[in-house]
């Protein structure tokens, strides 16, 4: 467990001691009622992303571009699967940290990611090879 979960666990229980201290039973109540609904907050905002992820094809993304202009480190993985709007195709043996996870567009480029225990550490975008050389064809001189 991280110390930032230890410190919204101890910070809970100071509101709750608070709410007591204060107001008695009716302020522990006030106090926890607003926790709840702040607990209900994420899991709404967590089911809402979730639900549209599940609606889509895994590793699959409209723009690899535009995903990858709006990723920054520290980037937790729900934030990245919320852009996307899809899971990520797995990349890194299932368990093993580093996570890796790739999402493609329809035109062939890819995002990778590299997340260490739920937050982004890294990504890259690979654009796929282009077959014809682009520009017009060079002419023979004379």
């Amino acid at each position: 467990m991280n110390l930032r979960r230890i410190a919204m666990a101890l910070i809970g229980a100071a509101l709750l001691f608070w709410g007591h201290w204060q107001f008695g039973w009716a302020g522990v109540a006030a106090v926890g009622g607003g926790l709840v609904l702040w607990l209900l907050l994420h899991f709404t905002r967590l089911m809402a992303v979730m639900r549209r992820a599940a609606q889509r094809p895994i590793g699959h993304v409209d723009s690899a571009v535009m995903l990858n202009s709006r990723l920054h480190a520290g980037m937790p993985l729900i934030g990245v699967i919320g852009l996307a709007r899809a899971l990520g195709e797995l990349a890194s043996p299932e368990g093993e940290q580093p996570e890796v996870y790739r999402w493609t567009d329809p035109g062939g480029a890819s995002v990778q990611a590299r997340f260490a225990h739920g937050k982004l550490q890294d990504w890259g975008l690979k654009r796929p090879e282009a077959d014809a050389p682009a520009g017009p064809a060079p002419q023979a001189a004379p």
